[in-house]
């Protein structure tokens, strides 16, 4: 008899990937030893907000920082099937007329389902990436994460996937996994709550004509804040 079956194991993936960043496998071992063998989709149903709070609290009953509540409720959602209707890749678009012949800045989502930003660096699923400037965004392209699985060095094959991009936005990255991405000229931004990926990037869209100093600076832009700065040091 099979320890699991193939409808829990693609519920445990993704909840997994919902929650962990480092090693999606350890939660689903946690789960095998808190349901016991074989796991069901009919044992993860029964599964509570509760019984995944015991589950990652481990052996000293304390909730590490990195899980939020909002992500084990969405992973609890995977593990009830709920969630499943809504696992279909995007589909990639053809750049707005408007945009045309305008420059614009390319931004990767880590992402595991439909447009959201919902994604871990080390464990997401895909990497949305879209073109945006002052006059729209879309999404110009997609980039499997698991063509990254067997690389020597996942981290920096993933940092290497969007290279071309000059923003990361993603639910949580760890320092050496930043540090990484820094290295191939991107800069990540956190965005711990997940959420739809266009709204996030409209707020990013609205600041493009008078952009804050750190993005000007990651745009190769002078705003007029910074040619303060700079006309004070030179006197």
């Amino acid at each position: 008899m099979t320890s699991i079956s193939q409808g829990a194991a693609r519920r445990l993936s993704h909840a997994a990937r919902v929650l962990s960043e480092q090693d999606p496998a350890i939660f689903v071992v946690a789960i095998g030893s808190y349901l016991g063998l074989p796991i069901t989709e009919d044992k993860l149903q029964t599964l509570t907000v509760e019984d995944i709070n015991r589950i990652l609290s481990g052996d000293d009953g304390e909730l590490p920082e990195d899980y939020s509540r909002d992500s084990i409720k969405n992973a609890l959602q995977y593990l009830w099937g709920e969630q499943e209707a809504q696992l279909a890749t995007p589909e990639i678009e053809e750049m707005p007329a408007v945009m045309q012949g305008s420059p614009s800045i390319k931004v990767a989502v880590a992402s595991n389902n439909a447009e959201l930003l919902d994604g871990h660096f080390g464990s997401c699923l895909r990497f949305l990436v879209y073109r945006i400037n002052t006059e729209g965004l879309y999404l110009a392209d997609i980039r499997d994460a698991n063509t990254t699985q067997t690389a020597d060095d996942r981290n920096t094959a993933r940092a290497e996937l969007i290279g071309d991009c000059q923003l990361l936005y993603v639910q949580s990255i760890g320092g050496p996994a930043a540090a990484k991405v820094v290295r191939a000229g991107v800069h990540p931004i956190k965005f711990p709550k997940p959420g739809a990926a266009r709204e996030t990037l409209n707020a990013l869209q609205s600041s493009l004509a008078k952009p804050p100093p750190w993005l000007a600076k990651i745009l190769g832009k002078e705003n007029a804040l910074l040619r303060r700065f700079a006309e004070e040091a030179e006197e």
